[in-house]
């Protein structure tokens, strides 16, 4: 079995990491502005990458579940192993979740979801103040909790190859091999 990624899994990868650091940035930026028509298009653009994460989300999950990830170094526990594993899971539950409570969000305001401004998505509830509130905060939750697992992510990755000197972050960068 391969020690990397393939580069189709490296790609989505990348991918996702720039969409959610953007949609996440815009989300963070657009809260407080005042009413105003750019806040109005700077939530049609968040809710449309907001879409377009979610598909890639199941398109790389797909691609996962399909293609063998390289093996972990042999010179991590067990426990360590499973630990990995389950930050991997939480991580796309969080991906999936995020975009999902935020559509939820959206209907339950009465904001029906435009993608691209041309296809109209189905509202997944109805109209109900009360509950798009509570989705409100679901949906910063979620982010913020998604925020802190890929900061985990990161300090791992960097704890790897810095650290314990191993390939675990050649496997998603490449160019980082040693042996290239």
């Amino acid at each position: 079995m391969s020690q990397r990624y393939t580069t189709t899994a490296i790609a989505i990868h990348w991918l996702m990491a720039l969409g959610l650091s953007g949609t996440f940035a815009l989300g963070f930026y657009m809260q407080d502005l005042p009413l105003s028509p750019s806040k109005l298009q700077f939530y049609a653009w968040h809710k449309w990458a907001g879409m377009a994460m979610l598909i890639l989300v199941f398109v790389r999950l797909a691609w996962r579940i399909t293609h063998a990830s390289p093996p972990l170094p042999g010179t991590m526990s067990g426990f360590m192993r499973s630990m990995a594993h389950a930050a991997h899971w939480v991580l796309y539950a969080l991906m999936m979740a995020i975009p999902l409570s935020g559509w939820l969000m959206s209907s339950a305001q009465g904001f029906q979801v435009v993608w691209f401004g041309i296809w109209p998505l189905p509202d997944l509830v109805g109209k109900d103040a009360v509950l798009g509130e509570l989705l409100n905060t679901v949906h910063w939750v979620l982010s913020y909790a998604l925020l802190v697992f890929v900061g985990l992510h990161i300090v791992a990755a960097l704890k790897h190859h810095i650290v314990d000197r191993d390939d675990i972050l050649t496997r998603m960068i490449p160019v980082l091999d040693k042996q290239k």
